[in-house]
């Protein structure tokens, strides 16, 4: 598929949508379908599927009517002051009923807006700045407009932090990219990953490697992982190709996996239904045999750990397939864990320079006149353990101590062999 055509919405696709309020809701683009956004509206996905990412769009009815962009204006403040405001019921006397005989009767937003701002009894004593809130914080409220969102790792990422958290183990959006950059993910690389948080880790690095190299994840389910977050970032089969699986048991060297018989004799063979049985699960027993060896082969890029488990006891299990300078990359919630994990690395000459980061992360409003930070911000992403792994030299030859004493005069004999060298070439 050409990086053209993914870049519109097509049948099948999920897709991101952000509505007036700024919340982020998912929805599935499905031809001749129906796409229902809880609380806000449903519409005909015929209106959506070929058009590109980042358009807006407003409910009517049924159907979309695609909206012009918004120019960013400039807001000229005047000498007015908020100080003479005073909030009251008799402020707005437009009621709730009203307004909603004004929705019943298919009024526009902008006419329902227009409408409480002239009812407003002290919108003029506003400043421009106020006047601007008001009516974004109305049309937040009335209109029905959304924008859709390419569902790129970014930001489904931001998705599901802002939706559930826990749900990817707090691995905020530049953690992510942290965890990647530390981890050496590049395409053409052979990696390991052990990861509980929804599948947002493998689906990172399955798309930077492309399409070209090897991910095998190790799970706790005889069945490959299920992860949630992959289903939306509309993979296709070429990007999903480099994903191998096998669980904790079928993993260890001296497991013999219990299948049952794919070969029968051709006279025990008593339909065509069973031979395609037979010949299904012989498929099944070779690659999960293929996928074993490919494990035990090592020589591993790299490791990236985001699981609820003990990840020393990962490491331990996992190190050996790894080969000479391979990162290992562990995040966490809780920088006890891997403040522990530090300390026993550190007792290790097999892992180099093993260090705790923890990322931060603060959203600035860009308008202007208006640029200062976000009142809000997330409390913490999660914390990244990076280490390399090292391979020893068995036969290495050993450096003979020198004393500090030793050291300093053959420092001073050094010296006092060019000062008499400076003379000598003085005197001839």
């Amino acid at each position: 598929m050409s990086s053209s055509s993914q870049s519109l919405v097509q049948h099948g696709h999920s897709v991101l949508v952000r509505i007036a309020k700024g919340d982020i809701r998912h929805i599935k683009a499905e031809e001749n379908g129906t796409a229902v956004i809880p609380k806000f509206g449903s519409f005909l996905c015929n209106d959506l599927i070929g058009q590109p990412y980042g358009l807006t769009y407003e409910i009517v009815g049924k159907n979309l009517k695609l909206l012009p962009p918004r120019l960013l204006q400039e807001v000229e403040d005047t000498d007015a002051t908020n100080e003479l405001i005073s909030d009251g019921q008799l402020v707005q006397p437009l009621t709730l009923d009203e307004i909603k005989e004004l929705k019943q009767s298919g009024a526009h937003s902008s006419d329902i807006i227009q409408k409480q701002i002239e009812n407003h009894a002290n919108f003029a004593l506003k400043t421009e700045y106020s006047k601007e809130k008001y009516k974004k914080r109305k049309e937040a409220k009335y209109s029905k407009t959304f924008t859709t969102i390419e569902p790129t790792i970014f930001n489904v990422c931001e998705y599901w932090f802002a939706k559930d958290q826990t749900r990817i183990r707090d691995i905020r959006s530049d953690s992510l990219g942290q965890i990647l950059n530390l981890a050496n993910i590049h395409p053409g690389g052979r990696f390991l990953v052990v990861e509980d948080a929804s599948g947002i880790v493998a689906s990172a690095i399955l798309k930077r490697l492309g399409g070209d190299g090897q991910l095998l994840a190790i799970c706790d389910t005889e069945s490959p992982p299920a992860f949630p977050v992959m289903q939306q970032l509309n993979l296709t089969p070429d990007e999903i190709k480099p994903l191998r699986s096998l669980n904790w048991a079928t993993a260890l060297q001296d497991y013999n996996p219990i299948v049952p018989p794919s070969d029968l004799a051709p006279g025990e063979i008593r339909s065509e239904r069973q031979k395609s049985r037979l010949k299904k699960r012989k498929n099944m027993n070779d690659a999960l045999e293929n996928t074993r060896q490919e494990l035990f082969a090592g020589e591993f890029d790299g490791l990236v750990i985001a699981t609820e488990y003990d990840p020393y006891s990962v490491i331990e299990r996992l190190a050996p397939f790894l080969g000479g300078s391979a990162p290992i990359v562990v995040h966490s919630p809780y920088i006890q864990i891997l403040s522990d994990l530090q300390a026993k690395l550190r007792n290790m000459p097999q892992y180099l320079s093993p260090s705790v980061t923890e990322g931060w992360l603060r959203r600035y409003q860009i308008l202007p006149g208006r640029t200062h930070p976000m009142m809000a911000m997330s409390g913490s992403g999660g914390f990244i353990l990076h280490a390399l792994k090292v391979i020893e030299n068995p036969v290495r030859e050993e450096i003979p101590a020198v004393s500090a004493e030793a050291a300093d005069a053959e420092m001073q004999g050094g010296d006092a062999s060019e000062d008499a060298m400076v003379v000598d070439e003085k005197t001839e």
